[in-house]
């Protein structure tokens, strides 16, 4: 072959893999011609489910959450694994509520219930849908989600190993897990504030109110008499079960009062009160506390590029007939 013939193959190939690329992305209308109300069956029964149980929210935020940051957004936490080696069996993803699950199964049947959109849509699309859904009902900002993503067919324990962040997480490990998905310092603080509802076991923050460090047996960070009620719900040798709220004040409502708690020193894990204490995003954590419109704003920003890490487009993937098992 002439030097410039393969010039021009290569360019060509080039060219190839470039469109390929840019084209492999997710936009807001991709299910238009497929299943046009797609995005109404799913919050139909989302809130369906919402109403019946209001862990819906926090379940299913928390479930979107454990996908994303595994294998990227492909839906491969909710594959199940006839030898417990999935992703859900890891100790990591163990606390996962099961109402999280049962939220996209009941989205998933909803939209296969209308003939023109059976089988047609991720349980990758339906868990960002729903996510989306969860979070506008429980009180915070609407926003545009991105479809196109396909279903992945891996799901191991061993994938989530060092993937999700820790509640004794200091900074430099928690940008670290944000960082290594392209998002930024600002989103880190953003998603934190998923923490504005929900709920977490005592053994996940007993050592900052019981057993701190040689010197200190309550973590210094940690508003003393929120420590000492902490201690009252949560005593030594407590039913492993018991459920503390992760935002004292209002529980159930996606606000930003989870910033103004943690100005307080009342955010429950170590991983929340050091975005306060580290001076790299104290002013975040500041203006996010002070402004409900900037929180909820840069919340729903980070959740579209958390949304688009690591999915499966075109090609790749499957869409699945039944959400925890591959076709």
């Amino acid at each position: 072959m002439e030097p410039s013939s393969r010039f021009v193959v290569l360019s060509l190939l080039v060219l190839v893999t470039i469109t390929t690329t840019s084209s492999a992305q997710l936009t807001r209308g991709f299910y238009n011609n497929i299943c046009p109300n797609v995005e109404q069956l799913v919050r139909s029964a989302v809130q369906q489910k919402f109403q019946q149980t209001f862990v819906t929210a926090p379940a299913t935020l928390r479930l979107f959450f454990h996908d994303c940051l595994v294998r990227g957004c492909d839906a491969s936490v909710l594959l199940s694994s006839p030898n417990n080696n999935a992703e859900k069996d890891h100790p990591d993803d163990i606390s996962l509520a099961g109402d999280g699950f049962d939220t996209v199964v009941k989205a998933k049947a909803a939209v296969d219930r209308d003939a023109r959109c059976r089988n047609k849509v991720s349980c990758a699309d339906i868990l960002a849908l729903a996510t989306r859904d969860v979070v506008n009902l429980a009180g915070g900002a609407f926003y545009n989600v991105e479809l196109g993503r396909r279903d992945g067919r891996v799901s191991t324990k061993a994938s989530v190993q060092r993937q999700l962040p820790g509640p004794d997480f200091n900074f430099n490990q928690l940008n670290a897990i944000f960082s290594k998905i392209g998002l930024s310092q600002k989103d880190m603080v953003a998603l934190s504030g998923a923490h504005t509802i929900g709920f977490s076991h005592c053994s996940r923050f007993s050592k900052r109110i019981y057993r701190f460090s040689p010197r200190n047996t309550v973590d210094p960070t940690l508003n003393l008499q929120y420590a000492f009620q902490l201690r009252q719900m949560c005593p030594l040798k407590v039913d492993p079960r018991i459920a503390i709220n992760m935002d004292p004040v209002t529980p159930r409502k996606f606000d930003n009062q989870y910033y103004k708690n943690l100005q307080q020193g009342k955010g429950l894990f170590t991983s929340d009160q050091v975005l306060f204490t580290d001076a790299r995003t104290k002013p975040t954590v500041n203006l996010f506390a002070s402004s409900e419109q900037a929180f909820q704003s840069a919340f729903a920003d980070a959740m579209t590029k958390l949304g688009r890490f690591g999915v499966k487009t075109g090609n790749q993937g499957e869409i699945r007939i039944d959400c925890s098992r591959p076709n």
